[in-house]
């Protein structure tokens, strides 16, 4: 997939250089982000609150009972859940009304229109999908998310600066933005100055960002509840149904305010691709083009890191840098990636035709999902970069504690010790 949403000017939305409608894989991916923000209200309200209801009242009665009364009051706490469930709801049918928009697409499908009908496309790995995006919210685009951003944000901003803070014009750096996810980092950047590409592959995020970048109105601010999927480890149950407002500051104002006395509006250094990383920037096209590579929380999805090096030194200019922070929670770790050989043998029968069917399919695998995986070390990945045609010109270990869509209130924390260097292409 190669296609640019529009950027915050309202002019463009999701053009390229071809019709994702004409790949029956591509259209059926985005019918199932489009559908998984619709199926998100109905499907909360089963799994959070539906199901407890039917364990709670298979309780002895005198237990229910006695748990339904104050101060426990837990069918009183989960009609609330429902009601926090609504409200981020509400954020999800946004998402969904600007992403059908955008593709041209009914929110009522006619009869007999099945080429446009992206009803019931979404499946439950779908939906856990729209339930993540709802959630990340929280990180992105919350006042009170601001602490793992300034954690994991702020430190990339500032090796830019460094690299670049002689530059006169800082619109004329191009910096590329692998892994985007709701494009607040991307956000950052071109508050800073620079032109900067996001790039990202899950239309889920896409539609997500497209909407808070593109679609949000100044003042206007959603109520969400990023913590009322999981019952364990709350304090309170005020901790449970804290609310949280987005976005916390408006893309467009604060771009258009930054702009002044710039050379580029901002509206014209900030846009984002919906593309496989290591497909799209590998090409000729795209080559020697950018002048920074910017990485956060992105490398461990790699099945293969080296596609990924591979991909970074093509994209950047000759003395570009990569800027790189995050862990190593590698993705594919549990994966059942086969070679096109054994897979063969394993999982077809042993008939030469379905066999050799089974190879030519692993042929045609490319970019994320190319078989094969491999997981290293933080300090083999710096090695591998370095033997790749790179130089490591900073290089810092387990670098303080950050979260990740973590409840500060909760008893449970989970914190990341990242990895955070910069290397310079050399090849």
């Amino acid at each position: 997939m190669d296609g640019k949403p529009k950027n915050v000017t309202g002019e463009r939305e999701w053009v390229g250089d071809y019709d994702p409608f004409a790949d029956t894989e591509e259209k059926r991916v985005i019918f199932a982000a489009l559908d998984s923000f619709y199926q998100y209200r109905k499907a909360a309200h089963y799994n959070t609150t539906h199901t407890r209801r039917q364990n709670f009242y298979a309780l002895p009665s005198a237990h229910w009972e006695l748990l339904s009364q104050p101060p426990f009051s837990y069918l009183e706490t989960l009609s609330q859940i429902d009601d926090c469930i609504d409200k981020n709801a509400d954020l999800a049918s946004q998402i969904l009304k600007t992403g059908l928009a955008a593709f041209s697409l009914s929110p009522d499908v006619p009869e007999r229109d099945e080429n446009n009908d992206w009803h019931g496309k979404a499946t439950p790995a779908d939906v856990s999908k729209a339930n993540t995006i709802i959630r990340q919210f929280y990180r992105d685009w919350s006042k009170e998310g601001e602490a793992e951003r300034e954690k994991c944000y702020q430190p990339l901003i500032a090796d830019l600066a460094k690299e670049f803070g002689d530059r006169r014009d800082r619109g004329q750096v191009k910096v590329l933005v692998p892994g985007a996810g709701l494009g607040r980092l991307v956000f950052e950047i071109c508050n800073e100055g620079y032109a900067v590409e996001g790039n990202e592959i899950s239309y889920h995020a896409l539609l997500a960002s497209s909407w808070v970048l593109n679609h949000t109105a100044p003042g206007k601010k959603y109520e969400l509840f990023p913590w009322i999927g999981t019952f364990s480890n709350h304090v309170s149950r005020d901790d449970q149904l804290r609310g949280i407002k987005v976005p916390d500051v408006h893309p467009g104002t604060a771009l258009s305010e930054s702009s002044v006395g710039q050379s580029t509006h901002a509206f014209e250094r900030l846009s984002m691709c919906a593309a496989d990383f290591t497909v799209l920037y590998s090409d000729e096209e795209h080559k020697e083009t950018y002048d920074a590579v910017v990485t956060c929380f992105f490398i461990d999805t790699a099945p293969n890191l080296i596609r990924y090096i591979e991909t970074v030194g093509n994209a950047l200019k000759k003395g570009g840098v990569w800027i790189n922070m995050g862990p190593l929670l590698w993705h594919f770790e549990d994966g059942k990636r086969v070679d096109s050989k054994e897979g063969s043998e394993n999982i077809h029968n042993e008939e030469e035709e379905e066999k050799k069917d089974y190879q030519d399919r692993q042929a045609e695998r490319t970019g994320i999902a190319e078989a094969g995986s491999v997981e290293l070390t933080d300090e083999e990945v710096v090695l591998l970069v370095k033997r790749c045609g790179f130089e490591i010109e900073s290089y810092e270990k387990s670098v303080g504690e950050t979260a990740y869509i973590q409840n500060p209130n909760s008893m449970l924390q989970s914190l990341y010790r990242v990895s955070h260097w910069v290397a310079r292409n050399m090849r």
